[in-house]
């Protein structure tokens, strides 16, 4: 279960998760693409990462246009000779009652989460099958893809989907050797997270502390947030695991506030 010479590309990974996913599998021996809309930040990312005496290159990526995301894919081929790994990360969070959900925020949330899933896994899986040696496709959940939350509507309704999509990649890939699968994170404190603690106070009337205790921890086995890290080694034994048996599943990365 090695990464030593994959090509491993991991969208949104300038910053928070992604970035650790890329840092992890880059340690691991991966060459990593840091792919995202901030192209000065992704590049700050993979210049660390080569300084650390990992490979690394940054493209520019706005996932929700099939235009860049083929740019970005054919440049990663180009650049590094294949692609073996996707881990389809970015993504935002707008929390909201239903009755007040802009259109406009609703389409935004599922253009990002899942068309982004989507133009990423369309564009790479050609080369993964073109090379004959498959790869994995990873799409960052969360425990939203099994549970719902108040004032998540979209969020909720994208990462439901990504289980859907990844299982059907699963169906359609397994033959050619790609697998796919849904890391599902509980609640990582990452500025995303931390935007929501006074949004979610504010919508539910109770204190931040409370949002924390209450509402975002309450289910775990030890009151603890999940970690980068925790995601981070998830993503990276998923993206090295070269058999089919895990495929289609998604794993659950939760200090137990899920279990399936």
């Amino acid at each position: 279960m090695s990464l030593k010479d994959k090509v491993a590309l991991v969208t949104g990974s300038a910053s928070g998760i992604g970035e650790q996913c890329a840092r992890k599998m880059a340690a691991e021996g991966a060459a990593v693409v840091i792919a995202d809309l901030n192209l000065a930040n992704a590049q700050k990312v993979a210049d660390d990462i080569e300084r650390n005496g990992g490979k690394a290159i940054a493209v520019a990526m706005d996932v929700t246009s099939e235009e860049a995301v083929e740019a970005g894919i054919a440049e990663t081929v180009s650049r590094l000779g294949g692609i073996d790994v996707l881990v389809s990360n970015a993504g935002i969070q707008i929390v909201n009652r239903i009755e007040d959900y802009a259109f406009s925020d609703w389409k935004k949330m599922l253009a990002i989460h899942l068309d982004g899933a989507f133009l990423t896994t369309k564009a790479a899986i050609k080369h993964m099958y073109a090379s004959g040696k498959g790869g994995s496709v990873i799409y960052m959940g969360s425990v939203h893809s099994h549970e719902a939350s108040q004032l998540k509507s979209a969020y909720v309704t994208a990462k439901h989907g990504l289980l859907g999509l990844a299982r059907v990649l699963a169906k359609e890939g397994g033959p050619r050797g790609v697998r796919a699968n849904v890391v599902c994170p509980g609640f990582v404190r990452t500025p995303l997270v931390e935007k929501q603690i006074p949004e979610q106070a504010k919508e539910l009337g109770i204190t931040e502390e409370q949002v924390v205790r209450n509402v975002m921890l309450k289910e775990t086995v030890d009151g603890e947030f999940t970690t980068v890290a925790d995601v981070a080694d998830t993503v990276a034994f998923l993206a090295g695991f070269e058999s089919n048996a895990l495929t289609g599943q998604s794993i659950v990365v939760s200090h137990g506030w899920f279990m399936q």
